[in-house]
């Protein structure tokens, strides 16, 4: 049962979606010009992805920590269950997968290790101080969630000279257009945790948007952030070649329709957490539809089938 609550506490059914998102994103989306197994097969992308993998399951643990007393109100059957664990012994493992964090980018390199100590801090403040304050804590959480794919971007452009740039303004466009489309649907699902976790917040003094402003303004910033998607979709669809994806845009793009007039008829934490899970659905469902940018890689024997 302690194995089973540990696994809680870090969220492990969430890192193989994280491994898995990174590694597609570095095949169809980051490097499409590099063989897959070539890809597969790079050591060093290895160790990013899995410190990547091991430093946010060390902050979801620091998360739990300093959460704990919200959430006895906000999720109390998975809180009874993640208490199994005692709180030092959170601590102990927490400081265990940083320090392998720490250890495993520093095998590949030196800015790794610096890039890495960086978000292990940045992870441990935003629990500890900037979650609890608006409009900060939210873009901050989302921000975490995506720095993760910036280390693997790093790998793969960090050696661009300045006269090669222009060659890769188009490849850049695409993947700011998906780094945005992904940050808006993250902001959108923290805006929607806050509505769901009001009770909770409001007992341990968190100042987040629906306490300080009310709900009806963060469904007006929620409204608002969820027709901003428009535009990374309008780029990544019109502009420029993203395949069969374009069908996860448009469906994404009736789903959020519903979303918002299901919005603005909610007020209960059900209501709020069937939203939530809207959110996690598309943002999963982008994760395995990268292949459609390029579907044919998993039928070519050039190239994953075979890996030759």
């Amino acid at each position: 049962m302690k194995a089973i609550s540990l696994f809680s506490v870090i969220r492990g059914y969430n890192i193989p979606i994280i491994i898995l998102a990174q590694y597609l994103s570095a095949i169809f989306i980051l490097a499409p010009e590099k063989r897959a197994l070539a890809i597969l097969l790079d050591l060093n992308l290895f160790l990013l992805v899995s410190a990547s993998a091991i430093t946010i399951a060390s902050g979801y643990i620091i998360n739990n920590f300093y959460d704990s007393q919200k959430d006895l109100i906000n999720r109390p059957n998975k809180s009874t269950l993640d208490r199994l664990v005692s709180q030092s012994t959170k601590l102990k493992v927490y400081f265990s997968l940083n320090f392998l964090a720490a250890v495993l980018a520093l095998f590949s390199s030196w800015q790794a290790f610096i890039f890495f100590s960086v978000y292990i801090f940045m992870i441990w403040f935003y629990s500890h101080k900037i979650k609890k304050y608006a409009v900060i804590g939210n873009l901050t959480a989302t921000l975490m969630a995506v720095i993760p794919f910036f280390a693997i971007m790093l790998h793969y452009y960090n050696n661009i000279s300045f006269e090669e740039i222009e060659n890769y303004k188009g490849h850049f466009a695409v993947i700011f257009a998906h780094a945005c489309f992904l940050f808006l649907l993250l902001l959108i699902r923290e805006m929607i945790k806050d509505l769901e976790n009001l009770k909770g917040d409001l007992a341990n003094n968190y100042q987040t948007i629906p306490i300080r402003f009310g709900e009806k303004v963060s469904k007006k910033i929620i409204t608002v952030l969820t027709l901003f998607t428009i535009v990374p979709v309008y780029v990544l669809v019109d502009i420029y070649d993203v395949g069969y994806m374009d069908i996860y845009f448009y469906s994404c793009f009736i789903i959020l329709i519903f979303f918002l007039l299901y919005l603005w008829k909610s007020n209960q934490k059900g209501q709020y957490l069937l939203l939530h899970n809207v959110l996690k659905f598309l943002i999963v469902a982008g994760v395995f539809c990268i292949v459609l940018i390029n579907p044919t890689v998993l039928w070519n024997g050039k190239k994953l089938l075979l890996l030759v």
